[in-house]
């Protein structure tokens, strides 16, 4: 059996410094031009409430199969340095993780590091035997950094 946590990380360099970075994942609205899962459903609902952007943000889907039904809400942002959100799923499964950002300036810009938390339900300790979480969803992850790479660098 797998264990009761898991955590999916990747992470990637930006030609821009952490405050131009911050914005793109601090305001869900920013979302659509590096999420690699806005383009999964074209018929997407969005709701967003709260503040634009920063702590108490928030954002709920909901759409086909694929892109499935959920919310997100900002807990935690610290300027140029990190982004905590809580993150639930609803369909096509129910799950609660914890996804963080950290950035960290460098000589190349900034290193952004995304990573998801969360338990892992019996459904998924026996099916991660055979597609493990980070199988699952790694693949997104580096998809979304090379978005959000791209529009950061473009907009600097």
């Amino acid at each position: 059996m797998a264990s009761d946590d898991f955590l999916v990380e990747r992470s990637t360099v930006i030609d821009a410094s952490p405050d131009a970075v911050q914005p793109l994942l601090d305001n869900f609205r920013q979302w659509q031009s590096w999420s690699p899962w806005e383009n999964v459903d074209p018929d997407l609902k969005r709701t967003y409430s709260g503040p634009a952007s920063g702590v108490g943000a928030a954002y709920a889907w909901e759409g086909n199969r694929k892109a499935g039904a959920g919310s997100m809400v900002i807990t935690e942002s610290v300027p140029g340095s990190k982004v905590v959100l809580d993150l639930k799923f609803l369909k096509p499964f129910k799950a609660d993780n914890v996804t963080t950002f950290l950035l960290e300036p460098n000589s190349a810009g900034t290193t952004v590091r995304w990573q998801m938390t969360g338990k892992t339900n019996r459904f998924f300790k026996i099916v991660g035997v055979f597609f493990p979480m980070d199988k699952m969803v790694g693949k997104d992850f580096e998809k979304g950094l090379a978005q959000l790479k791209a529009t950061a660098e473009q907009r600097q």
